[in-house]
């Protein structure tokens, strides 16, 4: 089963989950402003090649929260839309 596979099989059934107030919420959320910074510092020393271990840690785990929260907006939005075609 490919990556992509399985993480659908583990998000379905939670955005399965999500009324319609939850799921608009889910699709509000936003990064803090705080997080934002530090990734585009991060970002801007990745593209630079002066990541530490650390920060190269740090900032691999923030972008596969933002991958993940992006994919579950997605799911959430794709939920509203099946519910108004019902």
């Amino acid at each position: 089963m490919s990556g992509s596979a399985l993480l659908n099989e583990v998000l379905d059934p939670l955005t399965d989950c999500l009324d319609t107030k939850s799921a608009k919420r889910l699709i509000s959320f936003g990064i803090a402003p705080s997080v934002q910074y530090r990734v585009a510092a991060l970002a801007e020393k990745a593209n630079e090649g002066l990541l530490t271990e650390e920060e190269r840690t740090d900032y691999a785990a923030l972008i596969d929260a933002a991958d993940f929260i992006a994919i579950l907006k997605l799911k959430a939005q794709r939920r509203l839309a099946s519910s108004a075609h019902r």
